[in-house]
């Protein structure tokens, strides 16, 4: 197939596949592969462009990740972002040192108007920047395009030999005109087409896992969520009757979920699935006994997980697969690869050392939330199932602060159905990433019909968010949290104070553990 291709190389920033996202959102095709991959390879796959990433080394350190200085004469387009632009000075004769003023943060950039990178782009634009090094002084051979009061060297490019640079982000949220910046370099440098879309992303999963597959017997972890229902529905439509999903109520799912679940993929559902659902809420409760610590309780429940589905395969017999709806977010939040853990995902960096499956398969492993979705519509996947709120695969045993009790499981059950139920009757839950009600383990005095208490508090959340990269709070109505608190605090026994997490990410998570 003649598709067009813009490679990422990475240098081990965190925001790789973001920035792969961001130009699968220009229709073109994108794909990250490290930064070592070969000159000859990336000649066979004949890319219109290439992004170098950002990264945490200094390029004039000895141990830096580099390339080979013949990338830049292959006469393919190159974009360098942060780390990658630094790397396209230092090796084409600029200078870079450490910056007498770091950068962190929303900045104001000036821009060149006359660049082919900022055609349309205002002259005064608010950029995501985060750097401690800088590029002093621009090769010779290229014009600076972008400062700011304290960098400057924002912007650089040799139009000529289609080279640009930019030492902000801009496939981040933050930098406000981003996305015109990655248009114009893929479309107006690189003259791409934009022909590529969702529907190819899968066509061609379910062609790979048919291949993979052959005539292997697969097991699905399904929670209900939408990432494991996408992926179910997915490995349905490649194999069939060869799956079966795996259902764990674990006890830490929102109130009345399991049922519900089962309601839709189970036998009177609309699939035709083999469905499993197994009641393990004792069993989760025993093992989470007296753990506080969050990464030893994601582990805990990723390796108790593990254990239900080796157990299920081996009542089912011979299970080749596990198939598991990890999405990109979760595996740069557990650290694998390069960049820094962030907290283990129980379905990522939560998997115990040994597993009892000859293959892991995570087809939506190189997506975002919004491609999740918008390839469960490809699938026919009904619209309320596929935008109905993400759930943690932990469940609320990440949204509860401390030790996990099915006292604190009901508490937080209760106050979050209150949440969302009051958000959905007063239109709020439209646009919001994800909102839900969180137990702390901060208990205060309060006063309830003249007597003391000491219970727990409440915190409430709610996010803006596309990628679930970076967030922002929402700003809910004060009518509306005011109808919350005096709920929770009159129906939810143990709670006595409601909280509002205005907190962006970053620097905090969605989730609270």
């Amino acid at each position: 197939m003649d598709r067009e291709l813009v490679l990422v190389l990475d240098f081990g920033g965190q925001y790789n596949q973001l920035i792969a996202r961001r130009v699968r959102e220009c229709n073109v095709y994108c794909e990250v592969h490290p930064c070592t991959l070969s000159l000859d390879k990336i000649r066979e796959m004949h890319p219109k462009g290439i992004i170098f990433t950002g990264g945490p080394n200094s390029v004039y350190a000895n141990d830096s990740p580099r390339c080979s200085a013949e990338m830049f004469n292959l006469g393919i387009p190159i974009l360098g972002i942060c780390y990658g632009s630094q790397l396209m000075a230092y090796m084409l004769g600029g200078s870079v040192k450490t910056a007498p003023v770091s950068e962190y943060g929303k900045t104001e950039v000036q821009t060149d108007k006359s660049s082919l990178l900022f055609e349309d782009v205002s002259e005064k634009t608010i950029c995501w920047m985060s750097h401690t090094d800088y590029i002093e002084k621009a090769p010779a051979d290229f014009r600076v395009t972008a400062h700011t009061p304290v960098c400057p060297v924002a912007a650089m490019e040799n139009a000529e030999r289609k080279l640009y640079a930019v030492q902000f982000h801009p496939e981040v949220m933050h930098t406000q005109e981003g996305m015109k910046m990655l248009s114009n370099f893929v479309y107006r440098v690189c003259g791409c087409r934009g022909d590529w879309k969702m529907d190819s992303f899968v066509e061609t999963t379910i062609r790979q896992i048919r291949e993979r597959v052959g005539n292997g017997k697969v097991l699905c972890a399904l929670s209900g969520g939408v990432d494991s229902s996408v992926a179910a529905v997915l490995m349905s439509k490649a194999v069939g009757r060869q799956l079966t999903c795996v259902f764990v109520d674990h006890g830490l799912l929102r109130k009345n979920e399991g049922d519900e679940v089962e309601a839709v993929f189970g036998p009177q559902g609309q699939y035709d699935l083999n469905f499993v659902r197994v009641n393990a809420q004792q069993r989760f409760y025993g093992k989470l006994a007296g753990v506080t610590d969050p990464e030893q309780k994601r582990k805990i429940i990723g390796e108790e997980f593990i254990r239900v589905f080796e157990e299920e395969a081996k009542k089912i017999g011979a299970v080749d697969f596990l198939v598991q709806g990890t999405i990109y977010p979760d595996v740069i939040e557990s650290g694998l690869g390069k960049s820094a853990v962030i907290k283990s995902h129980h379905n990522v960096g939560g998997l115990p050392d040994h597993v009892d499956f000859k293959e892991i398969i995570e087809p939506l492993r190189l997506l975002f939330k919004d491609e999740v979705r918008r390839a469960g519509l490809e699938l026919g996947i009904p619209e309320y199932l596929v935008y109905r709120q993400p759930f943690p695969g932990p469940g609320l045993g990440v949204r509860i602060v401390g030790e996990v009790t099915a006292e604190k499981v009901r508490i937080v059950q209760d106050a979050d159905a209150i949440y969302r139920e009051e958000l959905a009757k007063a239109g709020c839950d439209k646009g919001l990433g994800q909102y839900f009600a969180a137990l702390t383990n901060m208990r205060s005095v309060g006063v309830m019909g003249d007597e003391r208490t000491y219970d727990y508090a409440v915190a409430l959340r709610a996010v803006i968010t596309s990628d679930f990269m970076t967030a922002e709070a929402a700003e809910i109505p004060y009518a509306v949290l005011s109808r919350v608190m005096n709920r929770v605090i009159n129906e939810v026994k143990g709670v006595n104070r409601v909280l509002y997490d205005l907190t962006s990410k970053p620097p905090g998570t969605i989730e609270f553990e």
